[in-house]
């Protein structure tokens, strides 16, 4: 967590199927899949969200709190070696993120609730969350999984997502597992969420061709359309 990062922007907007495949058309002609991507250009996400009894960072997203940060835990189409602990922390529409790699058997105790390893642990984020699981009493409480189709764009350093099959489980004994009990989180499984990252400036082209009839900016999150369900 020593490293230098800087706080990104990040607008998102609620799509329809149709705008979806309009902004998609124009945004291909200037942009270009994210090589993370499969031969598809899509990616799986599978994401454990932390919180308190308390509902600490579901309340300060409700309330729109200026500053507020979560923790999340996740990895990428279904691949148990590459788990990461993420701290995503946002000042109103700018946001900034910390990750730390962590093993599956770290993974694996950590959702069973024994914390020990992770109170020396090498990486500074790993002990930033053991002394808020115990003083915040932060834990897991949701799981969220969705499809993700990115693009990016090098001036301004723009990265374009379009997340659709929004998924949610109570039960973070699903998380590791490929075969799921989860459910749609969003009132139509076609909903999807289009999400612009870029660092001081959008370029002007950008802001032309995601103009969409119907699209709107919103304070959407994923983990509180999750959290709908308990």
């Amino acid at each position: 967590m020593n490293e230098k990062k800087h706080y990104r922007h990040e607008l998102k907007y609620a799509v329809s199927h149709t705008d979806y495949l309009g902004i998609r058309s124009r945004i291909k002609q200037i942009m270009t899949p994210d090589p993370h991507a499969g031969e598809d250009g899509l990616y799986r996400i599978k994401s454990i969200y932390f919180d308190n009894q308390d509902d600490k960072a579901l309340r300060e997203k409700i309330n729109g709190t200026a500053r507020r940060e979560k923790f999340r835990i996740r990895y990428y189409n279904d691949d148990l070696s590459f788990i990461t602990l993420e701290k995503k922390m946002k000042i109103d529409d700018l946001c900034l993120k910390y990750d730390a790699r962590i093993s599956e058997e770290e993974c694996r105790k950590l959702l069973q609730g024994k914390l020990s390893f992770m109170k020396a642990h090498k990486e500074e984020l790993v002990r930033e969350l053991y002394a808020k699981m115990n003083y915040q009493r932060l834990k897991p409480r949701v799981l969220v999984s969705y499809v993700r189709e990115p693009y990016i764009y090098r001036p301004g350093n723009v990265r374009i997502t379009f997340d659709s099959c929004i998924r949610t489980s109570l039960y973070s004994r699903d998380f590791l597992t490929k075969e799921v009990t989860d459910i749609s989180a969003t009132d139509e499984p076609s909903d999807m969420l289009l999400e612009i990252k870029y660092d001081a400036f959008l370029p002007e082209i950008i802001q032309d061709m995601i103009q969409a009839d119907q699209t709107r900016q919103q304070a959407f999150s994923k983990y509180g359309v999750c959290r709908r369900f308990g």
